[in-house]
């Protein structure tokens, strides 16, 4: 399944956004590097991992640009680990 995004709250200090076809991997670390990015709050639930859509819900002065930096901060440590991946393993 493709990743969907449904903004269900869009506030000046949270937002609320449905992940539909995702599951905890993503939103665990979304949440995480949400605090590490800013957050007041941030926070994810999924009620049923078949029937539901898996929600997460960040808080703080600007909570859109914490979700960007959060996101951004994956995809940089995704890049690191690939690099150093590939170089590790071509070693042996």
């Amino acid at each position: 399944m493709t990743m969907k995004l449904e903004v269900f709250e869009n506030g000046k200090e949270k937002i609320g956004i449905e992940v539909i076809g995702e599951g905890h991997t993503l939103l665990n670390i979304l949440k995480e590097e949400a605090w590490s990015a800013g957050a007041k709050q941030a926070s994810y639930i999924i009620k049923h991992p078949y029937m539901s859509k898996p929600k997460i819900i960040v808080r703080g002065k600007n909570p859109k640009k914490v979700l960007m930096d959060a996101a951004q901060r994956i995809v940089d440590e995704s890049k690191e680990f690939s690099t150093l991946f590939s170089r590790e393993t071509k070693k042996k």
